[in-house]
Parts: structure tokens; sequence; C-alpha cells
């Protein structure tokens, strides 16, 4: 039995494996490649396997799931045309049961052997790919050693929740093919810090139970906001306002996912090289219902953070999983490196999945609501304050900056931009001020 083998018998009891038809024998296949066919039966006889892909349905964790297997001893697990047919009827079967996608990956790329037959398989990959996305279907990847390749590419790189085991070979080119330098660039590892990846684990039937349980199991309704964990009684002024809100004691993201959530986990990045540890995003379990989660850590938000924020909303929007989002920031970061890295459109991207999202999205502003930064994290009509927070349009320092006022003008500036919850609420932009729990 292979490594295909043994690794879903680490993960289910139960595998029923689809049928394939094994069609006739080209020999030398489609470009007559002189020993092909010698190649495929020795592979068959040390893998045990007729193609380097297994596919078949599988409990895990309480979940009925489609998955896709890679066996590596056969051809270095690499594509081929026949490969290509196991992957289209695993996600036509996927989307005729409903099941979510798992695929659990160890390719070197695309067979040679076939030539351009082979590498062609990627783009019937990526419809297939596209039909399970409309469909609203999750796609978990798994990252084994190694991911290269169209594999990375395809199932990989476009999966919606990508976790990867550590030590893993990941690179788009294999280890033959690379130019000489930085090794350690072709790692999970890496592409988990450049936010490419979005867990490294160890537990593998662990995650997958706990992220197919979150993926497939959407709260009912709209998302109750927090119950506030700081003051209680909202400010008099708006320079107490602003205080309150940047203290350091005032409770954070963190303490109120943890309250708010049974349990959870975290996607990580942006897919574009970028990840924010000002922003946390994810997937939390309340009430055994699933909410998703885009947080504001008291940071000023990167252009990373809003392209992750955005990812997460539209990947919840597309599984039909309500959204919690936490406001607390000074602000979108604005200095050179935010303008290289497109600040104002991935400000405008998250925008646009918040105004475009089908599910309800509720908001807590936790603490500083600084400006569009802040802003593009907030549901219209659904934004709750904390009585130990701030919105405004622009910092009270700013305000008086740009309007050439001294230094001891900034508490009365705070006081004009109306800035405090109970002014925001009286102007619309906020539906009430949350209270502690009872």
């Amino acid at each position: 039995m292979g490594e295909a083998r043994d690794l879903i018998g680490a993960l289910t009891h139960r595998f029923e494996e689809f049928a394939v038809a094994s069609g006739p024998s080209d020999v030398d296949g489609p470009i007559g490649w002189r020993g092909y066919g010698e190649s495929r039966a020795r592979a068959v006889d040390s893998s045990g396997e007729g193609e380097s892909v297994l596919c078949g349905t599988a409990e895990i964790g309480g979940v009925v799931a489609t998955l896709i297997v890679f066996e590596f001893a056969f051809l270095g697990g690499s594509l081929g045309a026949r490969t290509g047919d196991r992957l289209e009827l695993a996600f036509t079967k996927a989307r005729e049961l409903g099941t979510p996608v798992v695929s659990l990956i160890a390719t070197g790329g695309s067979r040679m052997q076939e030539g351009m037959r082979a590498l062609s398989q990627l783009q019937r990959i990526a419809g297939q790919l596209a039909l399970v996305a409309r469909a609203g279907l999750p796609h978990i990847a798994v990252l084994r050693n190694p991911t290269t390749g169209g594999g990375w590419a395809t199932l990989g790189g476009a999966a919606d929740v990508t976790l990867a085991l550590p030590g893993a070979q990941v690179g788009f080119a294999g280890s033959r093919v690379r130019p000489d330098g930085d090794a350690s660039a072709y790692t999970a590892e890496a592409h988990h810090s450049s936010g490419q990846v979005d867990q490294l684990v160890t537990d593998l039937p662990g995650a997958l139970g706990r992220w197919l349980a979150l993926l497939t199991k959407p709260f009912p309704e709209a998302p109750e906001p927090p119950n506030a964990l700081g003051d209680a009684e909202p400010p008099s002024t708006g320079r107490e306002s602003v205080l309150r809100s940047r203290a350091p004691e005032r409770p954070h993201a963190d303490e109120y996912l943890a309250a708010y959530f049974d349990w959870c986990e975290d996607i990580s990045g942006d897919r574009c090289g970028g990840v924010d540890p000002g922003v946390r995003c994810g997937f939390g379990s309340r009430d055994g219902r699933t909410i998703a989660y885009a947080a504001q850590r008291g940071t000023a938000t990167t252009p990373a953070g809003f392209r992750t924020a955005a990812r997460l909303v539209r990947l919840a929007d597309k599984l039909g999983i309500p959204v919690l989002t936490i406001v607390d920031t000074p602000g979108a970061a604005n200095g050179p490196d935010a303008e290289h890295a497109g600040a104002g459109p991935a400000i405008a991207e998250l925008f646009a999945a918040v105004g475009a999202a089908r599910v309800p999205i509720t908001t807590l502003v936790a603490g500083e609501g600084g400006s569009g930064g802040a802003l593009a994290f907030a549901a219209p009509g659904r934004t709750w304050m904390a009585p130990d927070s701030y919105f405004s349009v622009t910092s009270p320092e700013a305000a008086a900056a740009i309007l050439k006022r001294d230094d001891d003008q900034v508490p009365a500036t705070a006081d004009q931009l109306r800035l405090r919850p109970q002014d925001v609420v009286d102007l619309g932009v906020a539906a009430g001020i949350v209270g502690p729990a009872r």
C-alpha cells in the first residue's frame, strides 16, 4: 500500500473510491514518448495504483467530503490526461453530492511524457474549480511534500483554505529547474509567512475535522454584536472618548473573539505575498454554528490587512456564512511602503466586498475608528459602538493639523467632530451602543 492509502487510512475509516473506467491504452502516449508505456507499468507495480490520484468520498470529523489524494510514487504524482479524467470525475461527484472537497497534494507538476496534452489539464482543473466555487462548496487543500508546478498553481493556490505540512517543498518551480538562490523560499514555512498558506498543521486529521465543521455549518441569521467588555458608560466628552479608546488596558479584538466564540480557526494572508498581524480573520463556532470574522487589532491597517479581510468576506459570502467585523484602528497605514503596496486599491477592494456581500455582516467598533481605514470594515446599517470607542472622519490631531490649529485645541476639535459613541448613533451611522453581558 502506498503513501496515499496510508494517509487515507489515517484520516478516515470510511472511504469509498469512485469507480474509474480505465479506457484503452495508447502505449507511449499522445506524443509517442518512447518507453512511456513501460514507465507507467512500472509505476503501477511500485505504487499499487492505476494513476497518480485516488478520488472518493470520506467521512472526516463527522462531515462527508470528496477526497482527492495524490500518490507521489506514481510518476512523481504528475498530472496527465488520465489524472485530469479522475479529477473531473471527483469535482463532478462533489457537485452532485453537495460535499466539500479536500485535496491532499503531492506532485512534481505536469507529465512531460504527454506534452501539451498534460499541461492543458491545468485549464481543465481550473474550470472544475470554478464550477465547485459557483456551487458554493468549500475546497480545502493540504500541501504535502512536494507540491510544485501546476498542482500548486491550481489545486493548492486556488483553494479556499490552504493548509501545509511543516517542511513540505512548495513552489511553482521544482527543485531541478529553479535558478540558484534562496532555497528556503520554496518551503511551506516561507509560503505561510508570505500569506500564501493559511496554517501549518501537524495534527492533520484534527485540523481537517475542525475546518470541515466550520465551513459547512453556517450560522442561520445575522450575528448579534458582541457585548461590551470594557467601560459600560459612554464618555461625556470627545477627548475622554479618544483617551478611553487608546487606553492600553482596554479590551481588544482577541478578547472579544475569545468571549464571542466557543472556538475558532484563523486564515492568514492576502494570497499576494502579504500578511498584516494587525488584522485577524477566520471562522468561529458559536452555539455549534459558524460565523466568519475580520477584526482589526488596534494598529494601522496595511494593504495586506485590507486584502485579507476582503478575501475573508468574499469566501464567507460564497459559503453563505455571516460575518462579524471588529473595527479598531487609528487608520489605514499611509507611509511610502503602504502606497507602494496599493493602499487605495486594497481599501477599495474591501469596501467592494462588504458592499457586494449577500450574507449579513455585523460590526462592532471596539476601540479607535479612524477614518476610511476603519469604515472599510464596517457594515452599513448594522454597526454598533462599544462605550469605550470612537468613530471619526479623521483623528482630532489630524483635524487640528489640517485646520492649522495649535495642539491645545485638539480637545475642542474632538468635541466638534462628534465622534463619541452616542454622537455616532445620533448621526445615524451606528445602530446603537452595546452594553455588558447580563
